[in-house]
């Protein structure tokens, strides 16, 4: 049978939603050629409403595939969201992309080079990517805004030990918009997850999130564009082995780069955010 300790380093690695890693709290070490032996992966289901979610103050319900883990050099995570689960005429998402899907792998270069090239706070170093498309390509409702979500950032990755929250995933992007065929500035983005309390009987509670910033971006048209903008999100979650039930408070600043009160409408506020999970 499993201690209480075990049991608490499986829950925290099957829970993580952020897939840091699976490396423990010192440097990456592959100079002996053994790549696969920090492999492990995950998978949930999640149950998600948002109240206020920018741009446009949408309310919705969506189902939520994600996943995450490590494959020898390979570092990945991802998620698929299906939105409007019962289509239904007064929802926010009614007649509107039904999926988005993100995929941010990452490429090990201490793995790939069988070596050690950690510094300082930096554990590990990867060639990471994000790849963000929600299937629409053009303006989809006639409103004169494209619609469609399809870009790529890639840059160089990391995963850096702070002070408290411990290992965090730290990533610098040059962004690639594919709709407008166009490299357009840069994306510096953060994620954590932090179990703060534990029970007797295993489960704990965290406090996770990410932050995904833009920053240089051609602000042309100015009634849409910003320079600038980004999200932070901020959850509180319980976790057991197989659920997980969490609240999450999200800030924008002109998010996505949207001029906020311009062509998009608002893009500058808070939005809220309910989950329950499954794990497989």
């Amino acid at each position: 049978m499993e201690n209480k300790e075990a049991t608490m380093k499986k829950s925290i690695i099957a829970a993580s939603l952020l897939a840091l890693g699976s490396a423990p709290a010192f440097a990456a070490d592959y100079t002996d050629g053994d790549t696969n032996k920090n492999n492990y992966k995950w998978m949930q289901a999640n149950i998600m409403y948002s109240v206020d979610e920018l741009p446009g103050e949408s309310s919705h319900d969506y189902l939520e595939l994600e996943f995450g883990g490590r494959a020898g050099i390979l570092d990945y995570y991802g998620y698929v969201d299906v939105f409007d689960l019962t289509n239904s005429d007064s929802s926010d998402k009614d007649q509107q992309a039904k999926m988005f899907a993100k995929l941010a792998p990452r490429i090990s270069l201490d793995g790939l080079f069988s070596t050690d090239l950690s510094f300082g706070p930096v554990q590990e170093l990867y060639l990471a990517s994000v790849y963000n498309v929600n299937g629409i390509s053009s303006d989809n409702n006639g409103d004169g805004i494209d619609d469609g979500v399809n870009n790529f950032s890639i840059g160089l990755g990391s995963d850096v030990m702070v002070p408290w929250l411990g290992k965090i995933g730290l990533n610098l992007y040059a962004y690639y918009d594919i709709n407008a065929k166009k490299w357009d500035g840069g994306q510096i983005s953060t994620n954590w997850f932090k179990p703060v309390y534990f029970f007797e009987n295993g489960s704990f509670i965290s406090y996770q999130g990410y932050i995904d910033y833009q920053f240089g971006v051609d602000d042309s048209p100015s009634e849409l564009k910003s320079t600038h903008g980004g999200a932070m999100f901020n959850g509180i979650y319980w976790h057991s082995d197989r659920f997980a039930l969490g609240y999450g408070l999200k800030a924008y600043n002109d998010v996505y780069a949207l001029k906020d009160g311009g062509w998009a409408g608002k893009t500058t506020g808070v939005s809220h955010y309910v989950a329950a999970t499954y794990k497989f």
